[in-house]
């Protein structure tokens, strides 16, 4: 009988684990913490309730009308087959419902696409699979990468709290500022979802869709791309950085002092352990997960051990990391000259490729130039 004993125990440990890990089981929407995305969640709520008021009246009459009028109980079914008055009363309850439904819904989706009057614009464009952001008023531009270490993708590492959404550069916004968002890709769909902030938009390569948010609460913001958009799908998220005009302002200045130090460094002249060690982080970065660690490639991506890119001249070498090839996106963009130099020095002499040879961040340059 010790079972029997056991068994409250048993079920209030259950019920106790239920409640350690209910936020693991959040089924209703994020409320978050703008205008917007607590006016769509009431909205939500709203409906909601007013869809399970509907399912208590119509089932409940449902189950009184079964209950009631069984045959068992010698009740005679009744025939108004055709009757006007019901048609019109079937028809009248819906529509009045969903107009009433209609009023709210309509307000929030004005509000939500009202971009005008807004403090700062910021363009987002998505790449595969990275995002950009270019705060064209200031001259500002970053590339933002997924920042989690190979080691946890891998399982050779425990995996952090913020494990695939993580980045190295986020976009970061004043507090209490209207942001205006043109959200656009580069190749392939995408889609730049942040809940918090109740944003959701669509990046289609040669369309430009608006969106804006206005956060007051200081704080990090995650999101994810909500697009299936290629191998790497689930490796492209998203960080928003909500600051304070102070810090949003140094924020600006340290950008533009970084765009300078690249712009100098261009016409630098590294050694070859140099360029190897930034080579080696760069492809981690953004080519171990096509082309393995270890070079040896993955399916519809070639290896670059033995390559005859990496292993043939150096002007075809350069023409395909910076322009792509197929399913290669350009790179041109995406890396600086040192970092571009430094991945193509890595690559034509790690992997046994052993070329012996370096590439200088001027040499991109001049191959940009066409020289």
């Amino acid at each position: 009988m010790r079972w029997i004993v056991s068994l409250p125990c048993g079920l209030l440990l259950f019920l106790l684990s239920l409640s350690t890990h209910a936020s693991e089981w959040q089924l209703n929407m994020t409320e978050g913490v703008t205008s917007i995305s607590k006016e769509v969640y009431s909205l939500h709520m709203l409906i909601f309730w007013i869809c399970c008021a509907i399912g208590v009246v119509v089932f409940g009459v449902m189950f009184v009308s079964m209950f009631l009028h069984r045959k068992s109980r010698g009740v005679k079914s009744a025939n108004f087959h055709e009757s006007t008055v019901l048609e019109i009363i079937w028809t009248t309850i819906p529509f009045i419902i969903l107009i009433a439904m209609a009023f709210p819904a309509t307000k929030n989706l004005i509000d939500i696409y009202d971009t005008e009057d807004a403090d700062i614009e910021i363009l987002i464009t998505g790449y595969q699979w990275k995002w950009r952001y270019d705060y064209p008023a200031d001259g500002v531009s970053y590339f933002s990468n997924l920042s989690t270490p190979l080691e946890q993708i891998y399982k050779n590492a425990a995996k952090n709290q913020h494990y695939l959404l993580e980045v190295d550069n986020a976009l970061v916004i004043p507090a209490g500022k209207k942001v205006r968002l043109l959200v656009t890709a580069a190749d392939v769909i995408h889609s730049w979802w942040v809940p918090d902030l109740a944003v959701k938009r669509d990046a289609i390569p040669g369309f430009i869709n608006e969106a804006w948010t206005k956060v007051d609460k200081i704080g990090t913001y995650r999101g994810q791309c909500a697009e299936l958009c290629g191998k790497d799908h689930g490796f492209m998220p998203i960080e928003v950085k909500v600051v304070s005009q102070q810090d949003y302002e140094l924020f600006i200045q340290e950008k533009k002092k970084l765009a300078a130090d690249i712009a100098e460094a261009a016409n630098q002249q590294f050694d070859f352990d140099e360029l190897y060690r930034r080579g080696e982080s760069v492809y981690q970065q953004h080519c171990a997960t096509c082309h393995q660690l270890d070079g040896k490639g993955l399916g519809i991506f070639p290896a670059i051990a033995g390559s005859p890119i990496a292993t043939g001249p150096v002007k075809e070498h350069l023409n395909r990391v910076l322009n792509g090839a197929g399913a290669m996106p350009a790179f041109g963009e995406q890396l600086s000259p040192v970092e571009s130099a430094a991945v193509v020095t890595f690559q034509r002499n790690a992997f046994g490729n052993n070329m012996g040879e370096l590439v200088q961040p001027i040499d991109i340059v001049e191959f940009k130039q066409g020289r």
